[in-house]
């Protein structure tokens, strides 16, 4: 499960850089062409930049969130069932302890 989830994390980084990478070609080529100055490109350039980090962040933190509840839910109920495990468990070795001393006496006599 937690690799499936860095799977999906880790393509998120590869798209938002195959989507910087384009981002730059296509800036680079309007600058080229004479469509849009250097200066230009380098602020939209920063501005997408600084988008797709705030847009993963995002998206990591609702991850995280979503994981953490997840987590949660998945151990609701697991007090609940080490407690009765427990409870057993001491009953067993009640009656184990009532078994070793019924035999302990039965062979000392």
């Amino acid at each position: 499960m937690i690799d499936a989830i860095k799977k999906v994390m880790l393509a998120g980084v590869g798209a938002a850089a195959i989507s910087t990478e384009k981002a730059e070609k296509a800036l680079n080529e309007l600058v080229e062409k004479g469509k849009l100055s250097a200066t230009d490109a380098k602020d939209a350039a920063k501005k997408l930049a600084d988008e797709g980090k705030q847009e993963f962040d995002e998206a990591s933190k609702s991850l995280e969130e979503r994981f953490d509840s997840m987590l949660k839910r998945l151990g609701r109920g697991q007090a609940e069932r080490i407690e009765s495990l427990e409870t057993k468990l001491a009953v067993l070795e009640s009656r184990l302890a009532v078994l070793e001393k019924k035999d302990a006496a039965g062979v000392a006599e």
